[in-house]
């Protein structure tokens, strides 16, 4: 019997699928597959809503890999789309390289939280918006659309738990590593 959660799992599978897919599209195809990745965004934004409802409303509770990293496949998805800009000479490379290098810094440092990995996703995601929004305008609209309306469905949500929960987690990172961390022993 399937189970909600594993739906939910197969949808962040997907979605891990569309990162490295993007890459491939700005290596083969550039500038010329830009509708191509807006509408695999607006499929993996809304694969990402769905796959975090299915598994919070799944009958069966138990904690799955794939679950368990649901932001790490946030984070390679906006790198499968930064590598895009990349590939399609839409972003300088040594932008995007350098971006990569100083977050990879980062999380090497301090480890991934929640609120540092949305914090990488969110330039990369405004640039996509940035780049819709001026060279195919209604498909920028469509993201736009679809962004107010995830943030109107959980608009309760919204402003009181995910903002606030965002800006707390920032405030917990341990931004000075100690001598002796926990990763250090392992």
């Amino acid at each position: 019997m399937i189970v909600a959660k594993q739906v939910a799992d197969f949808i962040t599978f997907v979605r891990l699928g569309i990162g490295v897919f993007l890459v491939y599209l700005g290596i083969t195809q550039g500038q010329d597959a830009l509708p191509i990745v807006i509408w695999l965004m607006l499929a993996d934004w809304f694969g990402d809503f769905l796959d975090g409802n299915l598994a919070r409303r799944s009958r069966v509770k138990y904690k799955t890999w794939i679950g368990e990293h649901d932001l790490q496949v946030d984070m390679s998805v906006a790198t499968g789309l930064l590598l895009y800009f990349i590939a399609a000479r839409i972003l300088p490379a040594w932008r995007g390289w350098l971006y990569l290098i100083l977050w990879g810094i980062l999380f090497l440092w301090l480890g991934i939280p929640a609120s540092l990995g949305m914090l990488y996703q969110a330039p990369i995601y405004g640039y996509l918006l940035w780049i819709a929004l001026t060279h195919l305008p209604t498909l920028g609209w469509w993201l736009v659309a679809y962004l107010a309306a995830i943030i109107l469905i959980t608009w309760p949500k919204f402003p009181k738990q995910v903002v606030p929960g965002f800006l707390v987690g920032l405030k917990e990172v341990n931004w000075v590593r100690t001598k002796k961390s926990d990763r250090d022993q392992l």
